[in-house]
């Protein structure tokens, strides 16, 4: 049995061979830097990669594109599969409705349009009008909507605009009855910030930070974000400086209006996440600002008020959360009003709407609906229409209707509508799309990670009477495990694509995430990173002992900190994986804090400037961590020129090191998308493209069998 499985693994790797090698990658330079951390040396020898704006990057970013897309555009079935992506993602999508001052904003996506198109009418079916058309202000479909803010009155509407994928926005300003933006608000240098109207409609709050100068935008740190106000009709220079920190210039500060328009509510945060400080100021009196709540200890997020008594949700003293009224006149902990316990389940999500707690629970990843009276009183839970995920709530404390999406792996993601005075929940736009969950297998099982403990995972495959469990399956296992972040059910036409494949798509809930609380979440950040990896790798060993797939036939995936996830993974693994892919991730754990907002990751993993935290960081690293001579996997590293949240240096300099220590015959390949961001806003036709580049690569080196559409 071992000889024969050794036989079918070194035919796996002949083949690989022979596809693999004439494939030539780009001379990469070295430089002879030298970093030292706490007496220790380390080397980091593609330094000069981090420079984005060097004619060399540039030159290095061209010439890689070209090994790859070429060696893509030679995988035969690459054609077909976009084809089928394309002909599947053309159904009309609709986005989750808001109601203003009488009119409902929503966007719609007709299949294939690059961005959604946003519309108004005066009721759910009343005639449509188009309000904004991303799709028409740019060419190549990379401005993007990224946020809408309409004013009390229902006359204006703030809306952010992004270009090529940044995290930088520009806020306009239009008279929604006349469809066309006020000439003088123009608000530049805004990131990570929404528009908080006032109660008279005349102006709003919003953060900014300085300008960051030529050619930094994309990697500079953001430091000494600001809150103002801006009335409307006058220019940005003429905005009023609400609320600075100038002795902490690293902390985040954010704000909102409170409903009745009688508070402002302020945040500053040190980190990713909601470990924020919260503050108020009585706008009705023009008061001081006075703390609310201390920031860095606790979650805690901000749903509403009642007069000077406010709603909170937090896990002070509760891992899974709760909901707590807090007086401003007596904020001391010892003196918060339990209203709503923490039980069994986690609170996900949770809001003020049509006079209830409305509350989103997980259990098991999957989401319940609960509402509960403003006292705390249980009221009832909304029967959903599957085992799934609740997405986006949307709705206001004076508002008799709530909307929010639905989605599941089988069940396409549906716009749904809650009427508090019939209690009934309805769709608004079912999905047109035809799915039939009967055509697949989706289940949750539980498997025992490094540690002992039970982690759980999906599973979802096409439906076929063949289906054995031999360890003949090709397997996508996907994974995020950080900044207490859950990974539910989600839909997409592209996991359909991958089962249509022949594919086994697996999502396993790591610790690091925010399935179970924060005590899940705590038991895979910092010190307990490598927590987070054993649940990965335990999961694929899992699937591999359970039938589903083998070694051979097995690839990871994951994003941002997913990216983070397959890159450590891979290289303590090596010969677990056939596969990684590994798109936009954090890989130089030493100097990720050094760039734009990654500062505020380091709640989230700790930082190399702290001697302890230098050990842990280094002993993972994925840049750090590679070594020659070590046969990795068949790699394709995704990353963007424009992406200013996770900086495509880290890519960079992963990809030229890895190309540099391979030593098997498997390809490591970089795709270098241009003109593109860490993800939202993305134009449908890059996305689209993207995918089938991903299935494409996957399909060679897994030696898939496709059926005969994809051939």
């Amino acid at each position: 049995m071992v000889q024969s499985t050794s036989l079918v693994a070194l035919l796996f790797l002949f083949t690989v061979a022979c596809q693999t090698k004439s494939l030539e990658y780009p001379k990469t330079r070295t430089v002879d830097h030298v970093d030292t951390y706490h007496g220790t040396e380390v080397k980091d020898p593609y330094r000069w990669l981090e420079d984005d704006n060097a004619d060399e990057t540039k030159a290095w970013v061209e010439a890689q594109n070209k090994v790859t897309f070429g060696y893509l555009k030679k995988i035969k079935a690459r054609g077909k599969i976009r084809e089928r992506i394309k002909e599947l993602w053309n159904y009309k999508k609709y986005g989750v409705p808001s109601q203003e001052g009488g009119n409902y904003f929503y966007t719609i996506n007709d299949g294939l349009q690059n961005q959604s198109v946003l519309f108004l009418s005066k009721g759910l079916k009343g005639k449509r009008r188009v309000l904004l058309d991303p799709n028409k202000l740019s060419k190549d479909g990379t401005t993007a909507l990224r946020g809408r803010w309409v004013s009390r009155n229902g006359k204006y509407m703030a809306y952010a605009l992004s270009v090529a994928g940044s995290d930088w926005r520009t806020i306009r300003v239009m008279d929604i009855g006349s469809g066309k933006n006020l000439a003088a608000d123009v608000l530049e240098h805004v990131k990570f910030s929404g528009a908080s109207w006032t109660a008279d409609s005349a102006g709003f709050y919003y953060s900014r930070f300085p300008d960051p100068g030529e050619g930094k935008a994309l990697t500079a740190q953001n430091m000494n974000q600001r809150v103002y106000y801006h009335r409307i009709g006058t220019p940005q220079s003429e905005d009023a400086l609400v609320y600075e920190r100038p002795k902490e210039p690293k902390l985040g500060l954010g704000s909102w209006v409170t409903r009745d328009g009688s508070y402002l509510v302020l945040f500053a945060s040190g980190s990713t996440g909601s470990k924020d400080e919260i503050s108020v100021r009585n706008l009705d009196n023009d008061g001081p600002v006075t703390r609310l709540i201390e920031g860095g200890k606790n979650n805690n997020i901000m749903l509403g008020n009642k007069g000077s008594t406010f709603y909170v949700q937090t896990d002070r003293d509760a891992p899974k959360l709760r909901i707590v009224a807090i007086d401003l006149d007596n904020p001391d902990p010892r003196s918060w009003a339990e209203l709503v316990p923490e039980t069994k389940d986690v609170i996900k999500d949770a809001a003020i709407i049509g006079g209830h707690f409305v509350l989103h629970y997980l259990k098991r990843a999957s989401s319940r609906l609960v509402l509960h009276t403003m006292d705390g009183k249980f009221a009832r839970e909304i029967e959903l229409p599957t085992l799934g995920s609740l997405v986006r709530l949307r709705g206001e404390p004076d508002h008799n209707e709530m909307f929010f999406a639905f989605t599941s792996f089988t069940y396409p993601t549906t716009v749904m509508r809650y009427d508090f005075r019939t209690k009934k929940l309805s769709a608004v736009q079912p999905a047109e799309v035809e799915v039939d969950p009967d055509d697949y297998v989706v289940k949750q099982v539980v498997y025992k990670s490094r540690d002992g403990q039970s982690v759980t995972m999906f599973i979802a495959h096409k439906k076929s009477g063949d289906f054995k469990l031999d360890g003949s399956h090709p397997t996508l296992l996907y994974g995020y495990g950080g900044f207490n972040i859950p990974v539910t059910p989600w839909f997409s036409v592209s996991q359909l694509v991958w089962m249509d494949m022949g594919g086994v798509f697996a999502v396993a809930n790591l610790r690091g995430g925010g399935e179970y609380g924060e005590e899940w979440h705590e038991a895979g950040m910092r010190e307990n990173k490598q927590t987070v990896f054993d649940d990965f790798i335990a999961a694929a060993e899992s699937l591999i002992a359970k039938g589903y797939t083998s070694r051979s036939k097995l690839a990871i995936q994951g994003g941002s900190n997913g990216g983070l996830l397959v890159g450590a993974c891979m290289i303590q693994r090596p010969d677990l994986f056939a596969v990684c892919l590994p798109a936009v991730g954090v890989m130089d754990m030493l100097r990720f804090h050094k760039f734009t907002i990654g500062r505020f990751w380091v709640g989230e993993y700790g930082s190399s400037d702290d001697p302890d935290m230098f050990r842990v960081l280094r002993a993972y690293s994925p840049y750090h961590t590679l070594e020659k001579g070590v046969r990795y996997p068949a790699t394709m590293v995704t990353t963007a020129d424009h992406d200013d949240r996770v900086v495509p240096a880290h890519s960079f300099k992963f990809a030229a090191r890895l190309q540099a220590c391979q030593a098997g015959p498997a390809p490591v390949l970089i795709r270098i998308e241009v003109s593109g961001g860490h993800g939202a806003g993305t134009p449908t036709s890059k996305r689209i493209d993207a995918v089938a580049d991903r299935y494409a690569f996957l399909a060679e080196n897994l030696r898939m069998k496709l059926p005969s559409r994809y051939r």
